[in-house]
């Protein structure tokens, strides 16, 4: 279960659409599509096996289906490994002796 919840965070367009929904409201993917500039089947696509991890909730309204965070806790662990990238990145950069730019926290 651990191996398929870290295999879904894998893909970048999983990771755009946990953000685009971050904020703790619903979309449609047609809202999803608008704001990512992807196709709407491979949105669908992604947003398919999200929900299959419980990661993301749907809510169908009519022939809209809404999507929102059902696992919030996602993005504590997205926030260990940025930080852990960050500072590995900045460990390197003050070997090669490169000014380091702060991650911006949102």
């Amino acid at each position: 279960m651990v191996a398929a919840r870290f295999r879904c965070l894998g893909e970048p367009m999983r990771l755009k659409i946990l953000r685009a929904l971050q904020d703790g409201g619903e979309k449609s993917v047609t809202q999803l599509v608008a704001e990512l500039g992807a196709t709407q089947a491979n949105v669908s696509k992604h947003l398919k096996t999200l929900v299959e991890a419980g990661i993301l909730a749907r809510r169908p309204q009519g022939t809209t289906v809404y999507y929102r965070i059902a696992a919030p806790e996602i993005f504590e662990l997205c926030e260990v490994v940025c930080d852990t990238l960050a500072a590995q990145l900045s460990t390197q950069a003050e070997r090669l002796g490169l000014r380091v730019l702060q991650r911006r926290r949102t």
